[in-house]
């Protein structure tokens, strides 16, 4: 018979550890123009954290070719806590708006400018011309 203690290995992780790693995620989905995205993804898993979080874990084989796995350890223990997978939410919200302001400026103008234009045109087609002139 076994009587081996079982001790759980977990990564410790640091408030400042898991803000760096919130700003990391955040800013990687925003600056890619994907936040909006993101934001539904996680709004939409947020009931299902700990199950998301645990498969995250069970990827982690494969995980581990890509990422450091220690780092990638404290963010699947940073995703069971539901505050975290809050922050991470408002952070990426938060940079979508900074990131995107001017684009979303100049696309606001261009709309503008293609209304004025279809506004111009409608009324040059729907006038009645002149015939004197």
């Amino acid at each position: 018979m076994m009587n081996k203690e079982y001790k759980e290995i977990r990564p410790a992780t640091s408030e400042s550890d898991i803000n760096e790693m919130i700003e990391k995620v955040a800013r990687f989905i925003a600056e890619r123009h994907m936040a909006s995205a993101g934001i539904m993804l996680l709004e939409s898993l947020r009931p299902l954290h700990g199950i998301g979080s645990q498969a995250l874990f069970f990827i982690l084989p494969f995980a581990e070719m890509v990422f450091d796995s220690n780092k990638y350890q404290q963010f699947a223990i940073m995703m069971e806590d539901e505050e975290n997978l809050k922050k991470v939410i408002a952070r990426m919200d938060e940079l979508d708006e900074e990131l995107n302001q001017e684009r979303r400026k100049a696309n606001k103008l261009k709309n503008q400018r293609r209304k004025a234009q279809m506004k111009a045109f409608v009324k040059r087609i729907i006038q009645p011309r002149n015939k004197n002139a």
